[in-house]
């Protein structure tokens, strides 16, 4: 894969968490029934800490295939370094092994 596609690839999966991160919640307190306010603020504390934690997540996925498209090993898996195949990396950029390497079984 071309440096160009790549960075183009990885600066989405960016721009992709900036927009989820600034998401807020669905309903507005106005239209929060009196009884729901404690629940549904619990409910939103974890939902929240549990996409904060995924966001991080890709983050630093993001942040290792940024250091190896600088390195020059973008695009081979970090356990054999056999190529990923373009394909794969247009769908998932920050992906780290092969699609045999990230199977379940898989060493």
């Amino acid at each position: 894969m071309k440096s160009e596609r790549a960075k183009e690839l990885l600066a989405n999966e960016r721009a992709q968490m900036a927009t989820i991160k600034g998401e807020g919640t669905e309903e507005s307190d106005e239209r929060r029934e009196p009884g729901d306010q404690d629940s549904e603020g619990l409910y939103q504390d974890e939902f929240d800490a549990g996409r904060l934690e995924d966001l991080r997540g890709r983050l630093a996925a993001v942040e290792r295939a940024e250091e190896r498209l600088a390195a020059g090993t973008y695009g081979l898996s970090v356990r054999s370094g056999e190529p990923i195949p373009d394909e794969r990396l247009e769908v998932v950029p920050t992906a780290e092994l092969t699609v045999e390497e990230s199977e379940p079984g898989a060493s």
